[in-house]
């Protein structure tokens, strides 16, 4: 008799695995930040805000390493790099026209944001810390692997936008209030829909459109 590996089974448990590893590891991450990260000199301090994102990912990843599975499984891919990162700057520009610049002017600045910025690195910084700390790690998890497998357990479009967006949402609890988790998680669905209904929006498109609209907000509390 011929022995069959399913891992079709292993599904639910790996997805509940790599939530449970993602928020713990979170909780880690938010530790050091709080006692170590300040006591750092600058240079020091900036490159553990970078690690500390990718640290985020380290449970999904030692999954993707022991499933056999690598980043183009989840939609990472270098084929018209250029196109993919245009796109996502300019969907990037259009999110936050409508989500930053014309809440601020109808006259909501203190709901959108607030900055102690002024100067140009702190800005340039901004942009990196977003692009490829942040919005690379919470992509990777939520909109790539999270997203998969939500599908896999569940051939699903629907509930797997709901479920990853509704864990996005409350994976920022602890950076605000529940209005934030409710406007993280609409977020998350607008993220996942422009994924799914633009033709050239990848996730590395996404990793962009998160990571620039983040960093927006700060510039846009600034100028305006």
């Amino acid at each position: 008799m011929t022995k069959v590996n399913n891992f079709s089974t292993l599904y639910p448990a790996h997805t509940l695995l790599s939530i449970l590893g993602v928020f713990l590891t979170l909780f880690g991450v938010m530790l050091i930040n709080q006692h170590i990260l300040m006591s750092l000199p600058l240079g020091g301090r900036m490159i553990l805000m970078l690690g500390s994102q990718w640290v985020l990912f380290f449970v999904p990843g030692l999954l993707m390493w022991v499933n056999k599975e690598n980043l183009a499984d989840l939609g990472i891919h270098g084929n018209n790099l250029i196109l993919q990162v245009g796109v996502g700057v300019a969907l990037a520009l259009l999110l936050s026209l409508v989500g930053t610049v014309i809440p601020i002017l109808l006259g909501f600045k203190d709901m959108v944001g607030s900055t102690q910025y002024t100067k140009l690195w702190q800005f340039v910084f901004e942009f990196v810390y977003r692009v490829l700390g942040v919005a690379l790690a919470e992509e990777l998890i939520f909109r790539g692997y999270l997203f998969k497998k939500i599908l896999q357990i569940k051939d699903n479009k629907a509930l797997a936008i709901i479920s990853t967006s509704l864990l996005f949402g409350v994976f920022h609890i602890f950076h605000g209030n529940l209005l934030q988790v409710g406007v993280t998680a609409l977020l998350g669905v607008v993220f996942c829909l422009l994924r799914e209904k633009i033709k050239k929006c990848s996730l590395i498109s996404l990793v962009f459109v998160h990571g620039v609209y983040d960093a927006l907000i700060i510039v846009w509390v600034y100028l305006l």
